[in-house]
């Protein structure tokens, strides 16, 4: 298993990180200037707009641009070009910050659903083209996953650890119950869920199965194993077929 060193940030620590930058009431002062501005302002800018000196906006924005709230780039403010170094312009990032406690991913749930409704076959049913969709969902980013790890062949240990890793990014909270199994403590889609689990319960192990299959780690599989308050859905070694029988 990975360390906490080497852990990806999630994007819900990410998200928490960005909230907790703005819990200083200057910063925010000068995030909430800058997004009403619409358009990209300067430190002078900003420092006047909240009564500061130019070196502690300087302190304040760049703490905004290393939480990914704020971006900036060198031009005039007037769009003539002048001679010499052209001040630092700044301005809001397109990224939304969503912080739910547990995590929830119902936007991903949602452009599934939507891609499911545009791609659905002539002798599909909706539910059908939705859990289709959710398996090459997860085959492309278990594809995905493989391409930028390289990690070889995949045992049962090594699926399971990156299948973690995985699965933590998207919101699932999952956690070694046993050393060959993995259960996903948390549902991202609860509770449109609890209604509809026949759908939703369906797509995520069909994503699951896909991610397997894209990463290329057959030695794992991905069981429907129903637990309340939780993912309907575990990881585990993959039991051995049977040989099939003589005839």
């Amino acid at each position: 298993m990975t360390s906490d060193m080497s852990r990806p940030v999630s994007p819900a620590d990410a998200a928490l990180d960005s909230i907790s930058v703005l819990g200083e009431g200057t910063r925010r002062q000068i995030f909430a200037f800058i997004r009403r501005a619409r358009r990209p302002v300067t430190r002078e800018e900003a420092a006047a707009d909240v009564g500061i000196s130019r070196k502690l906006a300087a302190f304040h924005l760049d703490k905004l641009v290393d939480a990914g709230l704020l971006r900036t780039r060198h031009a005039s403010p007037t769009g003539l070009r002048k001679v010499g170094r052209q001040p630092k312009l700044y301005e809001p990032t397109d990224s939304p910050i969503q912080v739910s406690i547990p995590d929830r991913r119902h936007e991903l749930l949602a452009g599934l659903l939507l891609r499911a409704v545009l791609a659905e076959g002539e002798n599909e049913t909706a539910a059908t083209a939705a859990i289709r969709t959710a398996r090459q969902h997860g085959d492309e980013l278990g594809g995905q996953d493989r391409a930028r790890l390289r990690p070889g062949r995949i045992g049962a240990e090594r699926g399971l650890t990156l299948c973690e890793q995985m699965l933590n990014q998207h919101g699932f909270e999952p956690a070694r119950e046993a050393p060959d199994r993995l259960r996903l403590r948390n549902c991202p889609f609860h509770p449109l869920a609890a209604q509809a689990p026949d759908l939703v319960c369906g797509m995520n192990h069909a994503f699951l199965t896909g991610y397997l299959q894209g990463l290329q780690a057959g030695a794992v599989q991905a069981v429907l194993a129903p637990r309340s308050g939780e993912c309907c859905v575990q990881l585990q070694h993959a039991q051995p077929q049977d040989p099939p029988k003589a005839g």
